[in-house]
């Protein structure tokens, strides 16, 4: 293997460095994930929870999947560039006996924060929550709605 990439050395290509640099980035995030799999450490809920972010001509739809959270147990805060969600989510404990074959939902503390593609009106946002999902409308900011010109005739 290393012969075969000594003997392509060098390379003409303008674009084989930032291949290479590629590759080099994809063994390192391979050997860092075979390494932190055997240490123990807090446990982490990943990318919690899972968002679409959608919009039409007056307003963006982030929907978040939440199940088994109240709403109660939510909190949603905005500013003109970006929306935050945060909360906590709670899973029974298990008794003491317990041996877990399979560990993939975990408890925890949580908070998303989406970066808006334009302002948005911060104090018209709504929110409700129906079977497990979270559906926020945020108004567009007047200002980064696209505006209709007229054209007059001379």
């Amino acid at each position: 293997m290393i012969v075969s990439r000594l003997s392509r050395w060098p390379n003409l290509d303008w674009r084989s460095p930032f291949r290479e640099l590629d590759r080099m980035r994809q063994e390192m995030d391979r050997l860092t994930e075979g390494l932190s799999r055997g240490v123990p450490g807090p446990s982490t809920a990943g990318v919690f929870p899972l968002i679409n972010l959608t919009e039409d001509a007056d307003r963006f739809y982030l929907r978040a999947e939440l199940p088994g959270i109240k709403p109660g147990d939510l909190d949603i805060s905005a500013t003109a560039n970006s929306v935050a969600i945060s909360g906590e989510r709670r899973i029974p404990e298990e008794n003491e006996g317990a041996r877990y074959h399979r560990r993939e939902r975990e408890a925890g503390k949580f908070n998303r924060v989406v970066n808006m593609p334009d302002q948005v009106d911060s104090d018209k946002i709504e929110a409700e929550c129906r079977n497990g999902v979270l559906t926020v409308t945020i108004p567009k900011s007047e200002k980064s709605k696209p505006r209709q010109i007229s054209i007059k005739a001379s």
